[in-house]
């Protein structure tokens, strides 16, 4: 007997009452493979009447009592969808920038069983390509994007589009820690556990003069997102990211050191090279602790990877799971 598959949309907010019941009313009920779909909002401390209007749509609603961040919204809104039983969980903004009616297209690879995670891309289809996009917001979606793909080995063509499906089994593997925002480090997490990820174009609309009421200004979003990529790239690959900088430093401390040290053989005397010897040194000796440091980090990584794989069996094995 084939099983039947149930899909829940779910729909972050914060402070979204002007278009919360647009999205909500657009999301498709009859999508070919599935035989449920169930809308779960998560409101992000809202001061406004984005929970008032959730309760009236009669969707399931998950509050926090203060704005958490983008990325715990996305946390809570990924637990509560696996209580409700998701087989399939899809991602989607509430400021109607996204097309609800979008929603079969990018599950349709979860459904056909193609892909553990399916992006949205505003970039990858020439005739799609967004009009009114900021052109600051446009060169920083190019830089993250370039950058994703530097420390995945991939070629994706737009990593911040939060609109996206997953599986279950992804679902329960996703591991992220980031509080500001989660689009990034889930390709991060997902790419180093060798999980299959597809992109699909949609048309996104951008309305002049719409400030995001999530992230916050485009330069906070900047340093906070790098932050967050760095953090994850340094949990994922601990050897390059100290081992790297550990080879340089040591490479270019034992080269001062080693002229210092000839200087001094051949002419007898310290002058001027002092300082060049005492330089090498610390950079010889910083360069040996951060090679070291990349050993320990990588003996962590291990334990992190046992952990995450009885992270996932607990949340298998409970009831929700």
């Amino acid at each position: 007997m084939k099983k039947e598959k149930k899909l829940v949309v779910m729909i972050p907010c914060y402070n979204e009452e002007k278009t919360l019941a647009q999205v909500v009313k657009k999301v498709p009920q009859k999508i070919p493979g599935v035989n449920q779909v169930e809308i779960l909002v998560i409101d992000d401390g809202s001061t406004d009447k984005t929970a008032q209007i959730a309760k009236k749509l009669k969707v399931n609603l998950v509050s926090h009592y203060k704005n958490e961040g983008l990325g715990i919204a996305f946390k809570t809104g990924v637990e509560k969808a696996l209580v409700l039983g998701a087989d399939i969980i899809t991602n989607i903004d509430a400021d109607m920038q996204f097309n609800p009616f979008d929603i079969p297209k990018i599950a349709k690879p979860i459904i056909k069983g193609e892909a553990d995670m399916v992006t949205a891309t505003r970039f990858k289809d020439k005739k799609l390509m967004p009009k009114n996009m900021p052109k600051l917001k446009k060169i920083g979606n190019k830089g993250f994007t370039t950058l994703i793909n530097l420390l995945t080995g991939e070629s994706f063509t737009d990593t911040q589009c939060g609109f996206r499906a997953y599986t279950r089994e992804t679902a329960l593997r996703l591991t992220t820690f980031g509080k500001f925002t989660y689009t990034q480090e889930v390709f991060l997490d997902l790419a180093n556990k060798g999980m299959k990820i597809i992109e699909v174009p949609v048309k996104v609309k951008y309305f002049k003069g719409r400030k995001t009421k999530i992230s916050g200004s485009l330069f906070k979003y900047g340093l906070k997102a790098l932050a967050i990529i760095l953090q994850a790239f340094r949990d994922y690959r601990p050897l390059v990211f100290f081992g790297i900088p550990g080879v340089i430093i040591s490479s270019f401390g034992f080269i001062l050191s080693a002229a210092s040290l000839v200087y001094w053989l051949i002419l007898h005397r310290t002058q001027p090279v002092r300082m060049y010897l005492f330089t090498g040194i610390f950079l010889l000796t910083f360069g040996l602790l951060l090679l070291i440091l990349a050993l320990i980090a990588d003996m962590l990584k291990r334990l992190r990877r046992n952990q995450e794989e009885l992270l996932y069996r607990l949340r298998k094995n409970s009831p929700q799971g």
